[in-house]
C-alpha cells in the first residue's frame, strides 16, 4: 500500500477529467483501473508462488521463454519503470512544494534531484531503515485519506457540486477512456511490489497472494472514496485541468488551512511512495547481476549494511538522468505509464507459456478465472498502450527506444558470462 499511495489520487484526477468531463466516467475509469489491476495481481500471484525468487517478471520471463525475454523486460522494469516512477514521483514532490514555497523551475528541478539521492541513500544504510520509513508513512497516508474521504462526504453533501461544464457520455470516445486510464493505472503502480522481494518473505506461497489481493482491494476502496469527495465538492468545470485535486478540494470544504493541512499530506505520501520505490527496484538490478546479465559489481551487497548498495546507487543515477531529460512530472509519467502497460502484458504471456511448458511444477496458487480474466487483462492493457502511443507518441517512443537499447547490452553480458 505504500508503494501504491503516492502522488497519482492527488496529483493526477485534474487531467483524468480533461479527458472524461462527466463524473460518472471519472469513477468508472477508477474502477476500471483497479479491476485490471487485480486481474494482473491474479496472474502475478502464480507466477510469484512459483518462483519466490528477487527480481518479479525478470524471473517469470526468463523460465517461461528465454533469458534474452527476462533480461529485455527486466532491463525495461529498471531503468524504465521503477527508474521513471522515481522521476515521476520527485518531479511531483518538488512541484508540490513549488506550490507552497516559490521555487522556480530550476529550484524545483533541483530539489526532485535531492531528494532522488536523499532516498537513495536512506536504503543504502540499511533496509531496516526504509521499512521503518516505509511503515510509518503507509500507516499515516492510510488513516489521513480515510479521514479526508469519510469527513469530506459528510461536508460536501450528495450532490453538493453542480455538473457545470459535463459532456454527453456518448460524445466522449474511447480513445479518451484510454488515455484516461494511463494516470489511473500510474496511481496504481506499486500493487506488484511484493513480488519484487518475494526471497525475502517468510511463507511466499502464503503472503504474496495475500498482500496482492489484500494490499490493491483497501488501496481501490480509498480511491474511489477521496474521488468521490472530488465529483461532489468541485464543479466539474474547476475539477479538470487542477494540478492538485486533494488541496483544491480541502480549500473547498475545510477553507485555506485544510488545503495547507493536505498539501503537506500530499508531499508526506508522494515520500512514502519513493521510498518504497527506492527500496524495491534496486532487487531487480541485483537478480539480473547474480545471473551475469547486468554490469559488473551490481550484484555486490554491501558489506555493512548487507544492502544492494551498486545497484541502488544505479538506480539513482539512472533517476537522476531521467529528471534532467524530462523535466516535468506528467512527462515522465507518460513514458513510465506505457513502460507498465509492456510489462504488464509480458508477464501474462509468461503465464501462459509456463501452463504450457511447466505444467509439473508446483502451485501454490492458481490464477482465478483462468485463462478468461488474464486474456482481458492483456487485451485492456494492449488498448490503453495504442491509446498512448497515439496521444503521446514521443514519450512511448521514448520507454521503446529505451527497451531496444537493451537487445545490444544482452548480447554484450550473455557473451561475457
Amino acid at each position: 500500500m505504500s508503494g501504491v499511495i503516492g502522488s497519482g489520487i492527488f496529483l493526477t484526477p485534474g487531467a483524468i477529467a480533461e479527458q472524461l468531463p462527466h463524473p460518472g466516467l471519472i469513477l468508472l475509469a477508477w474502477v476500471a483501473g483497479g479491476l485490471l489491476s487485480l486481474a494482473g495481481a491474479l496472474a502475478n500471484a502464480e507466477l510469484g508462488a512459483m518462483y519466490p525468487r528477487a527480481g518479479g517478471d525478470y524471473v517469470y520471463l526468463r523460465e517461461a521463454f528465454h533469458p534474452a525475454a527476462g533480461f529485455l523486460v527486466g532491463w525495461l522494469t529498471f531503468f524504465a519503470i521503477y527508474a521513471g516512477t522515481i522521476a515521476t514521483l520527485a518531479a511531483g514532490f518538488a512541484a508540490g512544494v513549488g506550490s507552497l514555497v516559490p521555487l522556480g523551475p530550476g529550484g524545483e528541478l533541483a530539489l526532485a534531484v535531492a531528494l532522488t539521492l536523499a532516498t537513495s541513500g536512506l536504503n543504502y544504510v540499511g533496509v531496516r531503515w526504509g521499512a521503518r520509513a516505509n511503515n510509518a508513512t503507509a500507516a499515516l497516508k492510510i488513516a489521513a485519506l480515510l479521514g479526508f474521504g469519510v469527513v469530506g462526504l459528510a461536508l460536501a453533501g450528495p450532490g453538493a457540486a453542480p455538473l457545470h461544464g459535463a459532456e454527453p457520455v456518448s460524445q466522449i470516445g474511447a480513445t479518451a477512456f484510454g488515455l484516461a486510464l494511463s494516470p489511473v493505472l500510474f496511481s496504481y503502480l506499486g500493487w506488484n511490489s511484493s513480488i519484487y522481494v518475494a526471497s525475502e518473505l517468510r511463507v511466499p506461497a502464503r503472503d504474496l497472494p495475500r498482500s496482492l489481493f489484500l494490499g490493491l482491494g483497501i488501496c481501490t476502496f480509498l480511491y474511489l472514496l477521496v474521488n468521490l469527495v472530488y465529483v461532489t465538492a468541485l464543479p466539474l468545470e474547476r475539477l479538470r485541468g487542477v494540478p492538485n485535486a486533494g488541496e483544491a478540494a480541502a480549500r473547498a470544504l475545510f477553507g485555506d488551512l485544510g488545503g495547507t493541512l493536505v498539501a503537506l499530506l500530499v508531499l508526506l505520501s508522494i515520500a512514502g511512495t519513493l521510498n518504497a520505490t527506492v527500496l524495491v527496484g534496486p532487487r531487480i538490478a541485483y537478480a539480473m547481476a547474480l545471473d551475469g546479465l547486468f554490469f559488473r559489481g551490481v550484484d555486490r551487497a554491501h558489506a555493512r549494511f548487507a544492502t544492494p548498495a551498486v545497484a541502488i546507487g544505479v538506480q539513482a543515477a539512472t533517476a537522476t538522468g531521467i529528471l534532467l531529460a524530462l523535466e516535468t512530472f506528467e512527462r515522465a509519467l507518460s513514458a513510465t505509464t506505457f513502460a507498465i502497460l509492456l510489462a504488464a502484458m509480458a508477464d501474462v504471456a509468461a503465464l501462459y507459456r509456463l501452463r504450457s511448458t511447466a505444467r509439473d511444477r508446483p502451485r501454490p496458487y492458481r490464477a482465478w478465472g483462468y485463462p478468461w480474466v488474464p486474456a482481458l487483462y492483456l487485451a485492456a492493457n494492449g488498448a490503453v498502450a495504442l491509446a498512448l502511443l497515439r496521444g503521446q507518441p514521443r514519450e512511448c517512443v521514448t520507454s521503446l527506444a529505451l527497451l531496444a537499447a537493451g537487445l545490444p547490452f544482452y548480447r554484450l553480458f550473455s557473451r561475457r558470462r
